[in-house]
């Protein structure tokens, strides 16, 4: 295939759709390494049901995730960041239908159709490919920093907690506020508002636990 040929078959009709998503994919990524915004990711709190304070209000952590989350996380994307996944996942479904259409004679509406079951091909070759990217992706965060240490910091209760209830802390360092899960170190109440201190880390590190702090 030369690159003429190359430029015909991306942009046959179906096949313009992904060349035109994967050429916008590449800008986004152009503008990110200048401007330095960093990416966004899925949060994958599986923890017992707790209430967690975002920009919409109160939302209740169910204890078992939906299916949908379980597949999220099978594909990595409980560590891996959302866009660059799904960057990997057009270019594949990009190569596989850019191939697909120059080497099997369909008309032009089943290249359409073949789009779909490269789609979920690549889903599981960027699953793949990415699993070794793993480790990296868990020592940092996803604006490329070096992940913090919260053993020993002291924060704001977002809730009160007690007995084994889970609720969230708000932290601020260099500037930034990070809310985390976090429990009572030995099930003592600790109000909303008070001052806590992180003791200690989960073994599943889904959640820290904290003592009161009498930090002034």
């Amino acid at each position: 295939m030369n690159l003429t040929e190359l430029l015909e078959v991306s942009f046959n009709p179906a096949n313009t759709i992904l060349s035109v998503l994967l050429i916008l994919s590449v800008v986004y990524w152009i503008f990110t390494i200048i401007s330095g915004i960093g990416d966004y990711d899925i949060d994958f709190d599986t923890t017992p049901s707790a209430e967690i304070e975002t920009p919409d209000g109160l939302v209740e952590v169910p204890q078992d995730p939906s299916a949908f989350i379980q597949f999220l996380k099978f594909l990595n994307l409980d560590i891996i960041p959302i866009t660059f996944f799904l960057t990997l996942v057009l270019l594949f479904t990009w190569l596989i239908n850019v191939n697909v259409s120059y080497f099997i004679p369909l008309p032009n509406w089943m290249y359409f159709i073949t789009i779909f079951p490269a789609f979920f091909g690549s889903l599981f070759i960027t699953k793949y490919i990415s699993a070794p990217l793993k480790p990296i992706f868990k020592e940092i965060n996803h604006k490329g920093e070096v992940a913090y240490d919260y053993l020993g910091r002291i924060g704001v209760l977002k809730a009160t907690i007690e007995h084994d209830k889970l609720g969230l802390i708000e932290l601020v360092i260099n500037k930034d506020p990070i809310k985390l899960m976090v429990k009572s170190k030995d099930g003592s109440l600790l109000k909303e508002g008070e001052k806590a201190c992180i003791v200690d880390e989960n073994p599943d590190k889904k959640f820290y636990f904290v003592e009161k702090s009498y930090e002034l």
